[in-house]
Formats: structure tokens, C-alpha cells, sequence
């Protein structure tokens, strides 16, 4: 199953076909940020409970201390949207990916496991939607707006000269230096590859591709 347009489409007109007579009539669920990938917590349903989060997009348990279902987030607001939906190779264990609206744990931690649900070097897709947006919207006084209007001369130069300053804070300067230096390149580089249509996804699926060769 895959996310379409704000509903979940089924890759055929039936119901996953779930074994949940090996636990009782139960299925462990696994639900896993679809951003930054943390496993957020683990649950429970029954064939209700999943038909309801199939039919909802939004992530419906079977309560095994309350004996019924409840919808994640009823009472908090916190609910969890559905991106996909899999089975594992015996098809009595799902595995949700979802999009979460708060805290997922009643304690109020991001995650059940007491994880901050995060990943640092996700930041620079965020980066990136926002060098994008700035694009399109081109606010006056932004810096951004004024090298997307300097031309692709000017910001290939940018990305020559944050390159330059990076290796001379290498090999001279300090730890501090090289990071602010190098966040300096890569930001001036993410602008140059969204002026030619480019993002990160394409270095990250080019450098897969070598990788792959060698």
C-alpha cells in the first residue's frame, strides 16, 4: 500500500491478507517515523483495528487492557498518519511508516523508547525545501533571493569560493572554523543545484551508483 493523494491506495481491491489467528487474533505493528526512520513505538490490531486504519489513513489499535480499539492521538490530538503499510515475510507482523502530528509516547517523549525522534543530517532536506521555497517566492532582502538573482555565473563563483575558504580552515585553521566554513559550502552548493533543477537526493543517488560500481 502506498500513500496517494492524502488516501492510502491499495495495491489490489482485497484486504492485506494477515495471519492473525498465530497470535490470538492479533498482529505486532511496528511504527517507524517515515521522515527520520526511528521506530516510534510498537502496538497491536486486530482485523478491526486494521481495516479501520486502512479505511482512516490514520493509525487504529486494538487496546489489550481495555479490550477495543482506539484510534492513536483520540485524546491527545497526537495521531499518526499513514504513509504505507507492509507485512513482514509471514504476514502476521505489519509495518507502518507514518507521519506523526505531536509526542507519540503518553509520557510525552517523541518515541516509546525514549529516542528524540530526529536525525541531524535529515536537516538538509528541510534546508533544501526552504532554499526551494525562497526560490519561488523570492522575498526582497533575503540572501538567498539575491544569488538565485545574481545569476549561475555568480553562484558557481560562491560555491568556488566557500570551497577554497573550506580547505584553507582544513589545513590552518581550526575544528570550528572547518565546520562553519564547510555549512558555508554546502548551503552555496545546495543553492547552485536547485538553480539547475538538482537536489541533494541526486548526489546521494549518484554516489550510491558508484558505490555500487566499485
Amino acid at each position: 500500500m502506498e500513500l496517494e493523494k492524502g488516501r492510502l491506495k491499495l495495491r489490489s481491491k482485497s484486504i492485506m491478507k494477515l495471519n492473525f489467528e498465530k497470535l490470538g487474533g492479533l498482529v505486532p505493528v511496528i511504527i517507524q517515523d517515515n521522515e527520520t526512520s526511528k521506530v516510534l513505538m510498537l502496538g497491536f490490531m486486530n482485523e478491526d483495528a486494521y481495516q479501520q486504519t486502512v479505511e482512516t489513513n490514520k493509525v487504529t489499535f486494538f487496546s489489550r487492557t481495555k479490550n477495543c480499539l482506539w484510534m492513536k492521538g483520540e485524546t491527545s490530538g497526537n495521531i499518526l498518519q499513514v504513509v504505507s503499510i507492509k507485512s513482514d515475510c509471514d504476514n502476521d507482523t505489519l509495518l507502518i511508516k507514518v507521519i506523526p502530528t505531536g509526542a507519540v509516547c503518553h509520557t510525552g517523549n517523541d518515541t516509546c523508547f525514549g529516542e528524540k525522534n530526529e536525525e541531524d543530517i535529515l536537516f538538509l532536506k528541510t534546508l533544501q525545501d526552504f532554499i526551494e521555497r525562497r526560490r519561488l517566492e523570492m522575498p526582497e532582502g533575503s540572501y538567498t533571493t539575491s544569488l538565485f538573482n545574481s545569476g549561475i555565473n555568480r553562484m558557481s563563483q560562491k560555491v568556488g569560493e566557500e570551497a577554497v575558504e573550506t580547505v584553507v580552515e582544513a589545513t590552518n585553521g581550526t575544528s570550528e572554523g572547518l565546520m562553519y566554513e564547510a555549512s558555508d559550502l554546502v548551503y552555496h552548493l545546495i543553492v547552485l543545484l536547485i538553480s539547475k533543477g538538482l537536489r541533494i537526493e541526486n548526489l546521494a543517488r549518484e554516489l550510491k551508483e558508484r558505490r555500487n560500481g566499485k
